[in-house]
């Protein structure tokens, strides 16, 4: 089998880069029921994951990274948990903040972020100015994110603009929509990893990926590393993209 190496040698070879890549990071508390420790551990190690695909992204020249981190479906989870991912969410943003600058990575934080607790969205506040400048890497982390909460928000923007007489029906076209989303200054996706070989969206930039390309592997998310990233670049790059059409 090729290692990451191998691999990204190859994709640099085999034609287009996605330019958008998005994934659903999942099966964190599976990988530590497997290991009979608790949920939070899980967690945990998944940051390493997250470390190891913003480098492997920026090293196969994808332009934006999108991560599903939190929902808002899981501010429901136990109080236990969701404490322990505020808390990890602290966690990453002091500890990796001067190495995403020092990377070129331009982080944003997409999402209800009204609901983050004080010190939480302190450190969320923090790592986006510090970044503000960086271009080499988008990197948008997705927290009390529900991609039908997003529609509706854009859906009310447009309504109220009609109400006060800024905006017709007549205007309201998919550009005018698209630009009341969180991702209006990014492109859609291109590829779209889901981890822990469930095949569901969960939510996830439902109107962002109508025309986007799906890798599932079941690889649990503290286990996704360059090489299993590589693998789905590598796989999108031997599909035949044509968006409805057929070829001439």
């Amino acid at each position: 089998m090729p290692d990451a190496a191998e691999l990204l040698s190859q994709i640099r070879i085999s034609g287009a880069i996605p330019r958008h890549v998005a994934i659903i990071m999942d099966g964190n508390g599976r990988w530590a029921r497997d290991r009979m420790l608790p949920r939070p551990l899980g967690h945990r190690h998944g940051m390493k994951s997250v470390r190891a695909v913003v480098e492997g992204a920026i090293e196969a020249g994808v332009e934006v990274l999108s991560l599903f981190a939190f929902s808002k479906e899981n501010w429901q989870r136990p109080a236990l948990e969701v404490s322990a991912l505020m808390s990890l969410l602290e966690e990453f943003v002091q500890g990796e903040a001067d190495e995403l600058e020092r990377q070129g990575v331009h982080v944003r934080f997409l999402g209800e972020l009204e609901r983050l607790a004080p010190a939480a969205s302190a450190a969320v506040d923090r790592v986006v100015r510090q970044t503000a400048h960086c271009a080499t890497l988008r990197l948008n982390l997705f927290v009390s994110y529900g991609s039908r909460a997003e529609i509706l928000l854009a859906i009310r923007s447009l309504a109220s603009d009609v109400a006060a007489g800024r905006l017709t029906p007549e205007q309201i076209d998919e550009s005018a929509f698209t630009e009341r989303l969180y991702t209006s200054d990014v492109p859609d996706p291109d590829l779209l990893i889901r981890t822990s070989g469930e095949q569901r969206i969960s939510n996830f930039l439902l109107w962002q990926i109508a025309y986007t390309e799906f890798s599932i592997t079941p690889v649990l998310w503290p286990d996704f590393g360059r090489k299993e990233l590589y693998e789905a670049i590598l796989d999108y790059q031997q599909r035949d993209r044509r968006f409805g059409r057929v070829p001439a």
